[in-house]
């Protein structure tokens, strides 16, 4: 059910705010030492959403939150973050552990207004925060090579397309907030196991809010 008090173009004004907030120069805290991910899986009227911190240097998991909520805001294309930041910030909030930079499983400044859900959450936790997308939004790939290419729209490079790991298939990732793009690509590629097609704290965060779904099925 769609909020009574909700319109397009309110939402639209949200996220010109939010794109205006977003930080694209690198203010990570060094030495990196935990990195986050989040992602949120649904049944019917419930988000389930599940926070996961790992160690950079064994990128094993340090702790995990899981939270659930009940669902207040329809899917809509390119409104995403409204449907998904309140249960992401939920289980993050339940997060103990100081984390550094937060993966966010959906796109960044790669969004029709550079407003995607990793920027909303980005913004909401001022964390250094880096979008990650299984499914190309919108622009075009220009190839660098086999396993890289930069993702163009409107003249603009928004994310990069890489295959991670021994995946075969272009992941995208873009700018969420307190990060550069070269340094969001850096980042995916070295928390990402080499058998692996994910970076490790998303991948742990999409098994553990799925894990969780499937339990109240």
């Amino acid at each position: 059910m769609i909020p009574v008090n909700f319109s397009i173009e309110k939402a639209r004004l949200a996220q010109k705010k939010i794109a205006e907030k977003v930080v694209e120069r690198d203010e990570i805290e060094l030495p990196l030492r935990l990195a986050a991910g989040v992602d949120v899986a649904y049944k019917n009227d419930k988000a389930f959403a599940a926070g996961v911190v790992v160690d950079v240097q064994t990128l094993s998991p340090v702790e995990v939150s899981v939270t659930e909520v009940e669902v207040k805001f329809p899917y809509i294309p390119t409104l995403l973050a409204f449907r998904e930041v309140w249960p992401a910030f939920k289980a993050l909030k339940k997060l103990r552990s100081t984390y550094q930079v937060l993966f966010v499983d959906g796109n960044g400044r790669l969004h029709p207004y550079k407003a995607g859900f990793a920027c909303h959450l980005g913004v909401v936790v001022g964390k250094p925060t880096i979008g990650v997308a299984k499914k190309l939004l919108m622009g075009s790939v220009e190839r660098l090579s086999d396993k890289l290419g930069m993702v163009i729209y409107n003249g603009e490079v928004l994310a990069y397309a890489v295959k991670l790991g021994r995946s075969r298939r272009d992941i995208y990732i873009s700018v969420g907030n307190k990060l550069t793009l070269n340094t969001a690509l850096k980042l995916a590629i070295s928390l990402t196991k080499s058998n692996a097609s994910l970076p490790e704290p998303i991948r742990l965060a999409h098994i553990y809010a799925t894990s969780a779904r499937k339990r109240n099925s």
